[in-house]
């Protein structure tokens, strides 16, 4: 199992357990969040949900670059695995808090757009390496551009990995809700969470629901172009392959350490990240 789940007191603890991955999710983990999300739909003794990550250096650092993902050659189809990951995408109405500790990159954006909202540890970073290794960031960008300034989500998804929103900034600009001392977000986000399953539950998954409903259909309308953008936009992924590579030759230099999806080590910039 590379998803654990314990509940106590209404509320479940769910954590991505890869931390020698830095929680990258493969085939196997995205399977197991649809499937725990969907079970919790029928577990009435749980009324609210924390999302964390294992291991503390990572919530979550996207896909596993060792999965393969076979594609249909048609511009107007991706098949992606991570559409299936969060809660919504299970109709889960239950709120669920995402407690953050470490980076937070790349796929993980589809879980954190759809929690209901973020707690995170002052070290925390965000950063998008889309662009940097050839690829659209499309699901992610329209996520992230939901929950922040616009301005700040074209920054952050089009600066690859140059960039890294520290939790500070994240927290200045609304992408974040709380934060908490190192390794103490998940702590917290079960203290918020615990207040949520105290509240009549209908009447907290009604007021999720209509929260989602505000912005569900422009959502809805940005996420259908995101396959066509994909397949027109991103390289081949032998060339994505060789980016990636050169990035990771490269490593050692001081100060210019990334992670890439699958929370490898790579780099191949001049001088160290940008963090705000």
């Amino acid at each position: 199992m590379t998803v654990r789940i314990e509940s106590a007191d209404g509320v479940a603890l769910v954590t991505l357990d890869r931390p020698e991955r830095h929680n990258a999710i493969d085939l196997a983990t995205a399977a197991e969040l649809a499937g725990i999300w969907r079970e919790l739909r029928f577990d009435d003794t749980v009324r609210a949900a924390v999302l964390t990550g294992a291991g503390g250096r990572a919530f979550c650092t996207g896909i596993d670059r060792s999965v393969e993902v076979p594609q249909p050659s048609s511009p107007y189809s991706v098949d992606d695995p991570l559409l299936h990951i969060g809660p919504k995408a299970n109709d889960l109405w239950k709120p669920v808090i995402a407690a953050v500790e470490g980076m937070a990159c790349g796929g993980a954006f589809y879980l954190l757009g759809e929690a209901e909202f973020l707690i995170a540890a002052e070290d925390a970073t965000f950063f998008d390496p889309h662009t940097t290794y050839g690829m659209v960031s499309a699901y992610e960008a329209v996520f992230m551009a939901q929950r922040m300034p616009y301005g700040e989500a074209a920054r952050l998804a089009l600066m690859g990995t140059a960039e890294r929103l520290g939790a500070s900034r994240a927290y200045e600009i609304g992408l974040v809700s709380e934060l908490t001392a190192p390794g103490a977000a998940a702590e917290v986000a079960l203290r918020r969470a615990a207040v949520l399953a105290d509240r009549p539950t209908g009447a907290v998954q009604g007021t999720v629901r209509a929260l989602w409903a505000a912005k569900e259909a422009a959502r809805s309308q940005a996420l259908a172009h995101a396959p066509q953008l994909i397949a027109l936009g991103n390289l081949p992924p032998d060339r994505q392959a060789g980016l990636f590579a050169d990035r990771k030759r490269e490593a050692g230099r001081p100060g210019d350490q990334d992670v890439g999806q699958d929370g490898n080590q790579a780099s191949g910039r001049s001088g160290p990240p940008l963090i705000r």
